[in-house]
């Protein structure tokens, strides 16, 4: 580390804010740390209400020119900035490995690719975006979507350059200026997207990075009246936080704030492909607000697949999450580890039993864990762990099974595992979820809307549903006569 400059897996990353188009310091600084080894990586801007306010002005201030270029132009950016994703795609899959956690193999082969899609997808989606107009009497109506001002964009840590990007995109596409607030745990990547973003063209002021913690910056962001639009990811507490925070001046908001989701195993089920499924949800060290952590299985095959996914469990190999080898990295923070062990012992402590797992692997590890003889009612049951420990339990029909499916107070996702269509209509019209999975899982389409019910969140984004948050909405209705004649 030297100056405003720390090098990350041979990588360059400024620590300073981006504002304006500018870099700019905080009198104070956070240390980030990797959770591969707990060494520090950098010594990060930590922002306070000032350069939050100072951000806002500068999206403030750059939203009329942004507003008002060309749908063909903020296109040619945002794919500008898609190709200086894919030229730093290795340096950003090290960077973001050695700040979060997650595998390196993953970031290379999806998540940078899926960074750079997400650009341009919504950028084709922008030259795209209309609906037919329609006539009342003669009289014709045309809808349009118009730019809605700055948007405060916050990010979660477990996925962190994939997510603010899936924000970032369409707001920019929109018409829209942004303040990005990425989590201060893994900030590193954000700070090269405003790098990319101003290499590709990007007007000053139309992106903005603040970093810092929430605590210190969020209401600044969220309760500012400048705000137009807020997206959040994170926490139910926290997003509860940032809705009160936006009520004082009725600043429309998104919300995804996590779930607790089931994976249905019905008996009909191909059990090799279910076990696979539920193996899965251990990808990331168990940090997807999407995994499916509460398995219900019928009756009368849990004894066959409760084997099958004990075996590939206990061979799934914990590790450093650069060796190609790994199949789980580390979590993200002490903090989170003692969270993770918490909500294990105290199911342990009332009854559960660890099928495989139960307990710390080292000091940044927790092992792949499943938890039986649980009760519906139980902490470990209802509440989101967000590491890689999953319940098991059981059922005896169909009804009972969407009966636990929807037992929790979360409705962000849901999978099921049959193999009778009809049943799989029959259910997934039940299922309380924003999104339902048969037969495969994290299939992701962003031509499709994305959000949770009840407490997992408030909206959808994707598609066309992202410009509908993003942009005002306008219906012109123009009448048949009145016009002069102007010779």
């Amino acid at each position: 580390m030297s100056g405003h400059t720390t090098t990350v897996a041979g990588v360059a990353v400024d620590t300073r804010h981006w504002i304006g188009g500018r870099r700019i310091a905080s009198a104070r600084t956070f240390t980030d740390v990797s959770p591969i080894d707990g060494a520090a990586l950098g010594e990060m801007a930590r922002g306070t209400p000032v350069e939050a306010a100072a951000a806002v002005a500068a999206a403030k201030e750059a939203f009329p020119g942004w507003a008002a270029t060309p749908r063909t132009e903020r296109a040619r950016i945002l794919r500008a900035i898609a190709d200086g994703v894919d030229k730093r795609a290795e340096e950003l899959s090290l960077v973001e490995t050695t700040d979060n956690g997650a595998l390196l193999r993953s970031h290379r082969r999806g998540v940078m690719p899926r960074v750079a899609h997400n650009f341009r997808f919504f950028a084709d989606r922008l030259l795209h975006l209309e609906h037919e107009d329609f006539e009342t009497r003669g009289h014709t109506h045309h809808v349009s979507w118009d730019p809605a001002g700055p948007c405060v964009l916050i990010t979660p840590w477990n996925a962190p350059l994939l997510l603010a990007t899936w924000k970032v995109a369409p707001a920019l596409a929109a018409g829209d200026t942004v303040v990005l607030k990425p989590a201060e745990w893994t900030p590193l990547t954000a700070s090269l997207l405003a790098d990319i973003t101003a290499e590709a063209g990007l007007p000053p002021g139309v992106l903005n990075v603040v970093q810092g913690h929430g605590a210190e910056i969020g209401d600044a962001l969220t309760g500012h009246p400048d705000v137009r639009r807020i997206s959040f990811t994170g926490s139910v507490r926290t997003g509860r936080q940032v809705a009160v925070s936006a009520a004082a001046h009725l600043t429309p908001l998104s919300l995804e704030l996590g779930g607790k989701s089931p994976l249905l195993v019905f008996a009909d089920a191909d059990l090799g492909l279910a076990a696979e499924l539920a193996v899965e949800q251990y990808d990331n060290a168990g940090q997807v607000c999407l995994a499916a952590t509460r398995i219900l299985v019928e009756e009368t095959v849990a004894e066959e697949f409760t084997r099958r996914l004990t075996e590939k469990a206990a061979r799934l190999r914990q590790g450093d999450p650069r060796d190609a080898t790994t199949d789980i990295g580390p979590t993200i923070h002490p903090r989170q580890l003692a969270r993770i062990d918490g909500f294990v012992r105290r199911a342990l402590a009332t009854g559960a039993r660890a099928a495989v797992g139960g307990h710390r692997h080292g000091d940044r590890y927790y092992a792949p864990t499943l938890l039986t003889d649980v009760a519906q009612d139980s902490e470990i049951v209802q509440e989101e762990v967000f590491g890689p420990v999953l319940t098991l339990q059981t059922f005896a029909d169909e009804p009972e099974a969407v009966r636990l499916a929807n037992d929790t107070r979360f409705g962000l996702a849901a999978t099921l595992a049959t193999g009778d269509p009809e049943r799989a209509r029959r259910v997934t019209a039940q299922l309380v979820a924003g999104t339902v999975w048969v037969n495969c899982f994290y299939v992701r389409d962003l031509r499709a809307p994305f959000g949770g019910s009840r407490h997992s969140g408030i909206g959808r984004e994707g598609g066309t549903w992202s410009f509908d948050f993003y942009c005002d909405l306008k219906t012109t209705v123009t009448a048949p006569k009145g016009w002069q004649d102007h010779g």
